[in-house]
Formats: C-alpha cells, sequence, structure tokens
C-alpha cells in the first residue's frame, strides 16, 4: 500500500484505500491469497469419468492417438447406455488436454519468403454453393486462378470443362500476356494435363505438350508433392479470398444470372481487379524482374480433322455438330479451344461452333443442333422436318417447341411443317427469331394463320403487279445534224433548174431491210445502211446544200410499243428527164454514202 509507504497508519492507510483496517492488515502480512502461486489440484465436483478415463479411454488413446473425441463419447454411450449422457464437453477438453501432454507432435508450418519474379502459381478451383446460370440456363464451369508469390498479383478466367491442358495453356498465356512478363518458376499440383502421374522411371514426368509450353516461354515448371495441397498455400488460401469475394458481389447483385458468358466474366475480373489494386505498387517492383514475353503465342488448342457428311454434320468427340451446307463433303481443320471448335477450310476461317460437354455420366453422346446450317435445304424439303431424328434440336428454345405442338393440333402434319419451317428460314435469313415466334403465337390465337400471311408480313412475296413504266422517246430531229449537205466532191457543177423532182416516191423493190425487228429487253445491233435522205430536183440550180426534209412523226403508240425503234426513210429512186441525170444520180449516191455509210451498236 502506498499510503503505509509513505509513513501512515494502518488504520489511516486503510481509510485512504476504502478498506477495512483488518483487510488491511491481511494485505500487509500476505495472508490475503493463500492459495496463490499454489498448483489448482482439488475438485470442487466429483469427477464425471472417474473410473473409465484411467481404465479404458486413456489406454485407448495411448494405444491410437487419432482417437478423435467423438469416437470416445460414442464408445462410452455403446458401452454404458444412459451413463455418460452429458459428458461430450469433458470428454472433448480431455482428450485436447492428453494430446497436447502425451501426443504426438503436429505437423510445423514455415513461413517462407518469396523472392520478386521468382515463382507463379496455377490452379483451378470450383464455386460451391452458388449456382451460376447463363441466360437461365446452368452454367457448369471451373475458375483457373493465376498468381504471383510475391507481389500477390493475380488473374482468373472462366473454364468450360475440365482441367485440360487446352484449359492450362490458355489460362497461363492470358495470365502472362496480362501481367506482362513470365517469372523463373511455374508451379501447379499434380495436374494430369501437366505430369506424367502413373509412374515410370523411363519416361519423362512432364506431358510433351506442357514441356513445350514451358520451354517457350522459359518457365521451370515444379509442382508440390502428391496429396499436400498446403505446400500451395499461396495459391489455396487465395482461392477461399477469391470465392468469398466473388459470393458476396453476387449476394449483393441480388441475382446469379448472366446473360452470356462474357458478361459473367467481366464480373469475375472487375473482382480481381479490386485485389490487384491493393497490391499494385509491390507489382511494379515485380514487374522489373520478370523476364520477356516471345512474340508468338504456344498454339492453345487440339487440331483434328473431320469430313463434313451427307447431312451437314461433323462428329467430335462424340459430340455431332452441324456446319453449313455448303461445306458437305468437304474435310476441315478442327481447332478444339476449351469452349468453342473453330473450323477452317484451307487455311479459310468457315465455321465457328459453341464445343458441347456431357455432363449426364450415362451417357456418352450429345447433339449440337444450329438449325441456321442447314435451313435452305430443309426448305426445298419441308416434310423432312416432321420425321427428321433432330426435330426437337432444330426448334431454338421452348417458345417454338410450345408453338410447333399448337401448329400440329390446328393443321394438317403438312401445312404445319411448311408453316414452322417457312418461320425457322424467316428468322434465320431476316434474324428475327423472337419476332416470328411471336408473329405465330398471335395469328394462331386469332386463326388468322396462314403460310401466305406470312411471307407477305415478312416482305417475301413481292407485289404480283409489274410497275408503270413510262418512256420518254427522245427527239428525233437530233439525227438531223447527221444529214447536213456539203459540196459534192465527185460533181462540182451545179444541177440546172429545169429539172423538176418527182412528185411521188417509189421504194427499191429490191432494196435490203434495215434491220430486224427484235424484243425490247434483249440486246441487239442495229445496221443502218447507206440511204439518200431526200429528193433532189434534177436539172435544177441547187446543190447538195439543201436543207433536210422533214422527219416523220412517231405516233404515240409506235414510241409505247418499241422506244428503241429508229424510222428512217428508205432509198427512193430519181426521176429525171436530162441525159446527164444517170451521172447525177450516182454522184449523189456516193455522196450520200461517204456521209451516212457508218455503223451503230446499241443495247437495249
Amino acid at each position: 500500500m502506498n499510503a503505509r509507504e509513505v509513513g501512515l497508519k494502518q488504520a489511516d492507510a486503510a481509510y485512504v484505500a476504502e478498506i477495512s483496517e483488518r483487510s488491511g492488515q491481511r494485505i500487509e502480512s500476505g495472508s490475503h491469497r493463500p492459495s496463490r502461486g499454489r498448483v489448482r489440484d482439488w475438485r470442487t465436483c466429483a469427477d464425471p469419468l472417474a473410473g473409465v478415463w484411467e481404465e479404458e479411454l486413456e489406454p485407448m488413446l495411448k494405444r491410437e492417438p487419432r482417437l478423435k473425441p467423438m469416437t470416445l463419447y460414442e464408445y462410452l454411450q455403446e458401452k454404458y447406455p444412459g451413463k455418460y449422457a452429458k459428458v461430450l464437453r469433458t470428454v472433448q477438453r480431455r482428450v485436447r488436454a492428453w494430446k497436447a501432454l502425451h501426443g504426438p507432435a503436429p505437423e510445423v508450418m514455415f513461413e517462407l519468403r518469396h523472392e520478386p519474379g521468382l515463382i507463379g502459381f496455377s490452379d483451378f478451383t470450383e464455386l460451391k454453393g452458388m449456382e451460376i446460370a447463363i441466360n437461365g440456363q446452368p452454367f457448369e464451369h471451373l475458375i483457373y486462378h493465376y498468381r504471383l508469390a510475391y507481389s500477390g498479383w493475380r488473374y482468373a478466367q472462366i473454364i468450360q470443362g475440365g482441367e485440360s491442358f487446352i484449359a492450362l495453356s490458355e489460362g497461363l498465356q492470358n495470365a502472362l500476356f496480362a501481367c506482362g512478363g513470365a517469372p523463373k518458376q511455374h508451379r501447379t499440383d499434380s495436374l494430369s494435363a501437366a505430369y506424367r502421374n502413373l509412374g515410370g522411371k523411363r519416361r519423362k514426368p512432364l506431358t510433351r505438350l506442357y514441356d513445350e509450353l514451358c520451354d517457350h516461354y522459359r518457365l521451370q515448371p515444379t509442382r508440390n508433392n502428391k496429396g499436400i495441397a498446403h505446400e500451395n498455400g499461396s495459391i489455396e488460401s487465395p482461392h477461399g479470398h477469391l470465392k468469398n469475394r466473388i459470393v458476396q458481389a453476387l449476394y449483393l447483385r441480388g441475382h446469379s444470372n448472366f446473360a452470356t458468358v462474357s458478361e459473367y466474366q467481366a464480373f469475375i475480373d472487375a473482382q480481381v481487379e479490386k485485389f490487384n489494386q491493393r497490391c499494385q505498387q509491390k507489382f511494379e517492383q515485380e514487374r522489373a524482374h520478370l523476364q520477356p514475353l516471345p512474340k508468338y503465342r504456344v498454339a492453345d488448342y487440339e487440331v483434328l480433322t473431320a469430313r463434313v457428311s451427307c447431312r451437314s454434320t461433323i462428329e467430335v468427340r462424340c459430340i455431332l455438330y452441324t456446319v453449313p451446307s455448303r461445306l458437305i463433303g468437304r474435310q476441315l481443320e478442327l481447332h478444339l479451344y476449351h469452349d468453342r471448335i473453330v473450323g477452317y477450310l484451307q487455311n479459310q476461317l468457315v465455321v465457328e461452333l459453341p464445343r458441347i460437354r456431357v455432363s449426364d455420366k450415362q451417357k456418352r453422346r450429345a447433339r449440337c443442333i444450329n438449325y441456321r446450317h442447314v435451313i435452305e435445304g430443309l426448305r426445298r424439303k419441308p416434310r423432312a422436318f416432321l420425321y427428321c431424328t433432330w426435330q426437337t434440336e432444330l426448334l431454338p428454345n421452348e417458345q417454338y417447341r410450345n408453338l410447333w405442338q399448337r401448329l400440329r393440333a390446328s393443321f394438317e402434319l403438312d401445312s404445319a411443317a411448311v408453316l414452322m419451317v417457312e418461320a425457322l428460314y424467316i428468322a434465320a435469313t431476316q434474324n428475327k427469331e423472337t419476332a416470328v415466334a411471336d408473329y405465330l403465337q398471335t395469328q394462331r390465337q386469332a386463326n388468322s394463320l396462314t403460310l401466305t400471311n406470312l411471307k407477305r408480313h415478312f416482305q417475301l412475296l413481292a407485289d404480283s403487279r409489274l410497275p408503270d413504266v413510262t418512256v420518254h422517246q427522245h427527239d428525233l430531229s437530233t439525227y438531223d445534224q447527221l444529214l447536213a449537205s456539203r459540196p459534192c466532191i465527185d460533181s462540182p457543177q451545179p444541177l440546172p433548174e429545169s429539172q423538176s423532182a418527182a412528185q411521188t416516191t417509189a421504194a427499191v423493190s429490191h432494196a435490203q431491210p434495215l434491220g430486224k425487228p427484235r424484243t425490247t429487253s434483249s440486246t441487239r445491233q442495229l445496221d443502218i445502211r447507206p440511204i439518200l435522205a431526200g429528193t433532189v430536183r434534177v436539172g435544177s440550180p441547187a446543190s447538195l446544200d439543201c436543207p433536210p426534209a422533214a422527219l416523220p412523226q412517231a405516233s404515240p403508240a409506235t414510241h409505247c410499243q418499241n422506244s428503241d425503234q429508229l424510222r428512217l426513210v428508205p432509198l427512193t429512186s430519181v426521176q429525171s428527164r436530162s441525159p446527164n441525170a444517170i451521172s447525177r444520180r450516182h454522184c449523189l449516191a456516193g455522196a450520200g454514202r461517204k456521209l451516212l455509210g457508218f455503223r451503230t451498236q446499241r443495247s437495249g
């Protein structure tokens, strides 16, 4: 007591400490805590395990230290029914204390020091306890998880299928390119895609593909001991942190349904980015120690070949896929990714298919049918839809399947098949799958569904009436410039005025026709031969420099019949009473041939 140390009396010190004088005397003498420093070796109640702990339970623990308290408690219940009903907690405390004093030592965990740019961890994990749906359908998947040991930077990717080499290769390469470099070592567990776990001293422990992958990125492959997961604690423990954050984000979101796999992947990327923001500073330090990446990636797919059958299908790993019907009979090179199949024909990408896997262990085979691939052939054979083995798979969704059942009940089978096939054709060619289904349902309820109305609604039927075409005939007077007169070179003498032209012109009986009649829709060639475009008064002083004669006007009816007809005046004989008429007529004919001798080609 401090009061006694400063010289106060016993009573005054007790008063200051607010205790009795007697208590102050006991404290000062040290008799107020008689059991201080003494091991508790007494009991306040009877031992509930008296008679069975030393005689039965402890010898059992010495013989087999791995026995658990629940096992010993059940042993007591079976041997002594109703006697030891409330001793479970006592057994648990007694066993825990015995193992701490006499049991085997547990395994020691050592804290490790990670160097920057040394190790990168890869592993697959499953999001348990939360069902993810894509467009309302359950989505089975794994999550590939990559993490740098020093900085804790991580990458996660959705994997469809199992822990295959394709999944490991694609996930690892995406992670390396995302972080901008490769560590010196790559550590995994004993993946069958990377290691041969069947033993054998003559065979390398690595698979050929994984060995080539590590060699391409200059990675040293390592793995933990079989069955000892805590040796990969740098990735196993972060599995739980990542999945917990994803689950909590889904709770905050309110549902676990996504429209597409890409949307789900973006959701996971957002959660991973929150982890990476915490270790951004250490990641910048580690990035400087990472190895540079090569220019090209290793092929993260498996190559197969398949020939397209006459049914426009290929079979890959017991799954039947449809391909575009134009590829029938062709041999395709297939690249198998973990989530898709890409087909090439002579190095040209021709088809990309979703990869399907059978989740039911009782089945080995399945079908992936896309009606867009075979709709052209099905439209030519609509009755094939009635008895096709793919009938259910040809219908794209449940709405179409319900519509098909109602069409079968409302129409004859042939008419129903034609209607459904035409609807699928419109949905495929115009990309209006939902709109076509809604139209069919509405029209069926109104009892007005017909094939003609369906085609007309989606503009497949053109108007049977021909459009009114108005043809404007060009002015034929433009041909007058071809008939412009010029002086005659062969006979420069003027004609005497006493000669008079014939009042009427007669057509030459043996003259060749100017053209052959054809339809206006065909391309043709029109030969225009030399003609005399007008009459000349023989013996008159007028020369060839005379105004051209007016061309006859065509009637409107003639224009409508054939707008491409060219009306020309045939060559007429020139009557003359003069002795020089014949020579002048030859002169005029020669000048006309030089002036109008041309060939015109027109295309209708």
